[in-house]
């Protein structure tokens, strides 16, 4: 089923999230949900706070980023109760990001090029991986979401500064997307 993508304004983007156990009810027709939500939106990753949920949970397939990063092809994870760790050897690449609940916006940031992830996949098996390159970008970006953070948190005070008013739209609900969404009440 493809559900809402809660847009920014939302408090849920701004919540702690919380782990979730293998009893979290209906779990793997979530995961489906979610995969199927970010597949309909044209999106290569989707938390759960992006779907109302506080949870610690990630969907990413950047299979579609293949062509222009060939070690994307066919990485799709399903990370549960991650944690990351910034591996502060590898240098900081600025890049372009944009996201499903920030639509209509793309803004440069800096992000390390290499991270450390422990995670539980579906099966609640344990992993342990170094990342690097644009796939560390999608999981640092992903990850934000858990701990309440938005890519727009990290674009320069100028830049903030110049995007408030396309924000402040968002927020408002003065904002078309060809997905679902579901967006702050209006007043």
């Amino acid at each position: 089923m493809i559900l809402p993508v809660y847009l920014y304004g939302q408090p849920v983007l701004r919540q702690e999230t919380e782990e979730i156990t293998p009893d979290y009810p209906d779990l793997k027709k979530l995961i489906a949900d979610m995969y199927e939500t970010m597949y309909a939106s044209d999106g290569v990753g989707l938390a759960a706070p992006q779907i109302g949920l506080p949870i610690r949970l990630i969907v990413i397939d950047a299979d579609v980023l293949k062509d222009t990063f060939p070690e994307l092809e066919g990485i799709k994870l399903t990370l549960i109760n991650p944690e990351l760790d910034v591996l502060e050897d590898g240098p900081k690449v600025s890049r372009a990001e944009g996201c499903l609940s920030v639509p209509g916006l793309s803004e440069n940031v800096v992000r390390h090029e290499k991270v450390l992830l422990n995670w539980l996949d579906e099966n609640f098996e344990e992993h342990e991986q170094v990342f690097e390159g644009f796939l560390s970008r999608i999981i640092q970006h992903e990850y934000d979401h858990l701990e309440g953070t938005l890519y727009v948190d990290r674009v320069s005070p100028i830049r903030k500064q110049l995007i408030r008013g396309k924000l402040n739209n968002i927020a408002a609900g003065k904002v078309r997307c060809d997905y679902k969404v579901k967006q702050v009440k209006k007043h």
